[in-house]
């Protein structure tokens, strides 16, 4: 009669040893050291300077800047430093300001409830007239109209 031979599956012969699952790590450490020192060594110095003028010894005091006041009520009417104008003599005392060398700035003050198309024809004059110091001032007196 035959025998009947039965076989192991495990490797290697009559020894009886698992297959390893853990994986070597020690080589990809190695790879990722040397390409962080490679990284490293090719990335540029970074020499950021900011240019900075230090005042110099004894107090210099700022110029003082004129300022000129618009105001414009809820009927849409104008004031300039208190003084009722016009929108042509608004158009002229904007170019009169634009013409200076030193512009004085002007505030604008808009009332809450003025009509935003009688805000935009203010601005489009002051637009014309090529002041650059113009902007409006107040703006919190609009946080509870919306």
């Amino acid at each position: 009669m035959a025998q009947a031979v039965s076989f192991s599956p495990s490797f290697g012969g009559a020894r009886d040893v698992p297959p390893m699952s853990e994986i070597n790590t020690t080589p990809l450490i190695d790879v990722m050291l040397v390409l962080l020192i490679m990284f490293i060594i090719t990335v540029p110095m970074q020499t950021h300077e900011v240019p900075l003028k230090l005042p110099v010894k004894g107090v210099v005091e700022a110029p003082i800047r004129l300022k000129n006041d618009l105001l414009m009520d809820a009927t849409g009417r104008l004031a300039w430093n208190g003084a009722a104008v016009s929108d042509a003599q608004l158009a002229s005392l904007m170019a009169e300001v634009a013409s200076r060398a030193e512009q004085p700035e002007v505030h604008f003050r808009p009332d809450a409830a003025a009509r935003y198309a009688r805000v935009d024809q203010v601005l489009a004059i002051a637009s014309r007239s090529g002041a650059s110091s113009f902007g409006f001032v107040g703006n919190e007196q609009y946080e509870k109209v919306f």
